[in-house]
């Protein structure tokens, strides 16, 4: 996002200031009616809530990509298959680290995907849930967790840990980034940064750091 940012202001002019947190967090934050312009979702759950809400303005939610989930080990793990016996015998009595799925989109899509799997009854009463993704992937990275469920591109800036599997796509709802103008926005250009992250610049931005872009689905 700081790169089509920073592109975004290099053609017009207008900065852009961001504000990181979970998906919930800003949504809730958005809800509360924070002084935000844009709001950019990794869930699309939470776009529907405010919509339902009056947060965000009707009819301006846009997909602008979408992710996968993999199951992480620290650097230098064998790859491990997507069965009961293997999972159970890589956490070695071991938790599994994943994004709380009470909580968190992350948490939500991999619990859905270890139920299709049939391996969710296995790993229940082994999870370490975590904050968001970011901790996730950092308790992999160090060595607290031998294994975690992050999103994709996550696993892709983290040098100390390597894919161990890749979850089928198939096996939950499709991972989806919806951005939209927030009800409260004042800034004349919103609309055209809200445009502008469907530019194909801004596109093979995402699609270069290993989201699906949306001209690809």
């Amino acid at each position: 996002m700081e790169k089509i940012g920073q592109a975004f202001e290099e053609e017009t002019g207008t900065k852009v200031i961001f504000s990181f947190a979970g998906t919930g967090t800003l949504a809730r934050q958005v809800e509360a009616g924070a002084p935000a312009d844009i709001f950019v979702a990794a869930d699309a759950e939470w776009m529907d809530y405010l919509v339902e809400n009056g947060a965000v303005r009707p009819g301006t939610a846009t997909m602008i990509a979408s992710n996968a989930l993999v199951l992480i080990g620290p650097k230098d793990t064998q790859s491990i298959e997507l069965t009961s016996d293997a999972l159970l015998a890589a956490l070695d009595g071991a938790r599994l680290a994943i994004a709380d799925p009470d909580t968190v989109p992350a948490g939500r899509y991999g619990k859905a995907a270890l139920e299709h799997l049939k391996l969710w009854s296995d790993v229940e009463t082994r999870l370490a849930p975590m904050e968001n993704v970011r901790v996730t992937l950092a308790s992999v990275a160090r060595g607290d967790t031998p294994i975690g469920l992050v999103y994709a591109t996550d696993a892709a800036i983290e040098p100390k840990v390597a894919v161990v599997t890749e979850i089928p796509t198939g096996s939950h709802s499709r991972i989806e980034y919806p951005a939209t103008i927030t009800e409260v926005s004042s800034h004349p250009d919103a609309e055209a940064f809200l445009t502008y992250l469907t530019d194909p610049k801004a596109q093979n931005v995402l699609r270069s750091l290993g989201f699906v872009a949306d001209k690809d689905k």
